[in-house]
């Protein structure tokens, strides 16, 4: 069998076909986990909420753009037997160590903090990924923001920073502050 020369457009072609179908699997792959990724996403989300919400039987969904964010973020307004029960929030914060941190924000009527479970973070794995822990979640629960400061105790606040991960703390606490602000002007309007 004879060798082919080796031209410019020999290469361009070979290249291209290459290009198309590679192009034509990631598409194909793409299409074929779109929906179960996007179903595995909801039931997280949902798992979330009851974990935030407990007792609610029916909740109403309402979109707020906060002051200071780029996105909106969704509070799940809980009620059972048509009496409202609390609220979950659905919050972020862009100024994790790794950027985006993606919080659910569970509020009884009055505002105190019910629960809070992470929804998304790329933290440094052993330090910032603490945030995931009940050690360090579960000194939000019970408290009322009203009186008690969501801050690094560094920064002055009553929260305990995770250790060698002051930049994840700060944003685990901005966005659990995010949450309270929304959830407030939420409750003033609907009032």
């Amino acid at each position: 069998m004879a060798q082919k020369e080796s031209t410019f457009l020999n290469m361009f072609l070979t290249l291209l076909v290459v290009t198309a179908l590679s192009s034509l699997a990631a598409s194909a792959v793409y299409n074929i986990t779109k929906e179960p990724i996007a179903k595995v996403q909801h039931e997280k989300q949902q798992k979330a909420i009851r974990e935030v919400m407990p007792g609610f039987t029916n909740y109403k969904v309402i979109r707020v753009m906060p002051e200071d964010g780029k996105d909106s973020i969704t509070v799940y307004k809980g009620f059972k037997d048509e009496k409202v029960i609390g609220a979950a929030v659905e919050t972020y914060t862009n100024k994790g160590y790794s950027g985006l941190v993606k919080l659910m924000v569970g509020f009884k009527p009055d505002g105190t903090i019910t629960n809070i479970e992470v929804l998304e973070q790329k933290e440094t794995p052993g330090l910032g990924t603490k945030m995931t822990t009940e050690k360090f979640k579960g000194q939000f629960k019970g408290k009322n923001p009203a009186n008690f400061k969501i801050q690094v105790t560094k920064d002055g606040g009553d929260v305990d920073a995770i250790t060698a991960a002051t930049i994840s703390s700060r944003a685990f606490c901005d966005a659990v502050t995010r949450a309270y602000k929304v959830y407030n002007k939420v409750n003033q309007e609907n009032q």
